[in-house]
């Protein structure tokens, strides 16, 4: 990405943090913002970083969108003592009716591209990504949900625009 989140968290809490990141101008746009960036392909994995060197590893608005989510799951586990995972809500009631109603598919605020010029490859839901962590042994510390920067807890599958785990191996 563009470092904003990185940038925020350097300011706001103090944090020392390095992002990955394959597009060159995407790491100019970091480089603006003063943020430490690593030229590379995060589906690659973070071979470059022993284990546990980072105390979080974060995942914002990008498993939608690597090739090999498996493989950079795992490494994000290995590198960082928890990570956090963002990601939209293929399921949010919005897109469903987006898709049921309007028989295209959904342009919204949390996905905000159409059809042909989506960086998305997959399209999970809530209920996909807890399935997924329980399947391979992955432990949710946190979740999160939200719906126009709105906290949602009921039937968050359904009324979520987008989801934020931590999660632990």
């Amino acid at each position: 990405g563009d470092g904003e989140l990185l940038h925020l968290l350097a300011k706001g809490k103090n944090v020392k943090g390095q992002g990955i990141e394959l597009s060159d101008d995407a790491i100019y746009k970091c480089v603006e913002k003063e943020v430490s960036v690593f030229h590379g392909d995060i589906d690659s994995g973070l071979v470059e970083y022993p284990g546990k060197s980072f105390d979080y590893v974060i995942l914002n608005q990008s498993m939608q969108q690597v090739k090999k989510i498996e493989y950079v799951l795992q490494e994000a586990l290995r590198v960082g003592r928890k990570t956090i995972v963002g990601f939209p809500n293929f399921a949010s009631i919005k897109a469903r009716c987006m898709l049921c109603f309007g028989g295209r598919s959904p342009v919204t605020s949390s996905l905000p591209n159409y059809w042909y010029d989506t960086p998305n490859l997959r399209f999970l839901s809530i209920k996909d990504f807890k399935v997924y962590c329980r399947q391979k042994g992955m432990k949710i510390d946190q979740e999160y949900y939200l719906s126009d920067k709105r906290k949602i807890s009921f039937c968050p599958n359904l009324f979520a625009s987008s989801a934020i785990f931590v999660i632990e191996k």
